[in-house]
């Protein structure tokens, strides 16, 4: 007989049916989370395959929003150890990944070296020809000179580390200008207030419209501690970004890096300031070489890393408020308008001419380098594999 309950009838606990089959618990399934880092990875697939080491990454994850809290959800102490693995499961077809610490800094080469020294030798030889020709010849010798020595900046900026991104912006325009007024401006500006100028510049020193050489020679000079200097700062990031291990630390040991090489340029453009005033024995106004060299220097400095809209920004101001300065002096002349001439010759009675350029390239300067201790400072600006120079 069965054992069963007949119809209508409860069965005693504990006693189950031959015909039904016991019922199993159901456990829940685990499941395993998905992996955040591999998402993460996928997500930034492009980074990961082209990357050449795990600072890279790194910099690539920095520049994308991602700080040392967000490794923390990762499981990683920071960004740098987060990069780490990602760079270690990228498949590479049994290509043994480099070490982070045996990363090497860009070196210098003979030809970036030798090519920065052209504008100031150029430069030296079209003032000679100034100061030696007469007239016409005096012309050709400065149309000659402007020329020659504009090529030698373009073939000395080609090459080595001021050298500007395919991507960049041209700044050209703006830098012609601000050289250009360091050169005239001072003496057309001198000569604006005065109710001129009666004549054309003849290139001497006490002619209606006199030049100011000496600046724009130290600066030209100063093409070579400008690339030195710039190549000490990528060199000495680059090592630092090797031996850094979290994004904190690397701007902390950048930010005196930069102070540091900017004021070496500043000191270097001082000496070569001091050596052309007294070569061509000409006032030599420090203020405004000084300002207008440290906004070309921290200009070309930012553009060689990346950072290109900042600089033709602030370029572009500085050059509209100089020329904006000489407008509004012979606008001074107009019936009723001698209110616009007021703040140029009150600038110019306390400082002298040399104030304008000074005020307008000092704040241009101070501008870029507050810029940089936020840009130049980050990983991502150095993470990039150096081409050789």
């Amino acid at each position: 007989m069965a054992l069963g309950a007949r119809p209508g009838e409860q069965r005693p606990a504990g006693i189950r049916s031959a015909e039904t089959p016991p019922t199993r618990r159901q456990t829940p399934t685990r499941r395993t989370a998905a992996d955040p880092v591999k998402a993460l990875m996928h997500r930034h697939r492009e980074l990961c395959e082209r990357a050449v080491d795990p600072l890279e990454i790194a910099a690539g994850l920095e520049a994308h929003g991602v700080t040392e809290r967000t490794a923390a959800r990762f499981r990683h102490r920071d960004v740098f150890s987060l990069a780490e693995e990602m760079y270690a499961r990228v498949p590479r077809d049994g290509e043994t990944p480099p070490s982070a610490t045996a990363l090497a800094a860009p070196r210098a080469r003979a030809d970036w070296a030798l090519l920065v020294l052209l504008p100031g030798a150029l430069c030296v030889a079209a003032l000679t020809a100034l100061h030696l020709t007469q007239g016409q010849s005096r012309l050709i010798a400065a149309a000659v000179g402007v020329l020659a020595v504009a090529l030698a900046l373009r073939a000395a900026l080609s090459r080595g580390p001021l050298t500007a991104p395919d991507h960049a912006r041209p700044t050209g325009t703006w830098t012609c200008w601000l050289v250009a007024y360091a050169l005239l401006g001072d003496g057309l500006l001198r000569a604006a207030l005065a109710g001129g100028p009666d004549a054309l510049p003849t290139g001497a020193a006490d002619g209606p419209w006199p030049l100011t050489a000496a600046p724009v020679l130290a600066l030209t000079l100063a093409c070579a501690p400008a690339a030195w200097c710039a190549h000490l700062f990528a060199a000495g990031a680059r090592r630092k970004l090797a031996s850094s291990r979290g994004l904190e630390d690397f701007a902390g040991a950048v930010q005196p890096l930069l102070f540091g090489t900017f004021a070496l340029f500043l000191c270097a453009l001082t000496a070569l300031l001091t050596l052309s005033a007294t070569t061509l024995d000409e006032p030599a106004a420090v203020a405004p070489a000084l300002t207008l060299g440290a906004l070309l220097f921290l200009a070309r400095l930012l553009t060689a890393h990346g950072f290109t809209h900042a600089p033709v920004v602030v370029l572009t101001a500085a050059a509209v408020a100089e020329a904006a300065a000489l407008a509004t002096v012979f606008a001074g002349r107009l019936p009723g308008c001698d209110f616009l001439a007021v703040p140029v010759e009150t600038l110019a009675t306390v400082f002298g001419p040399g104030g304008v350029p000074a005020l307008a390239c000092g704040i241009g300067a101070l501008t870029l380098l507050i810029h940089a201790t936020r840009t130049l400072t980050r990983a991502s600006a150095h993470a990039t594999a150096y081409q050789p120079w």
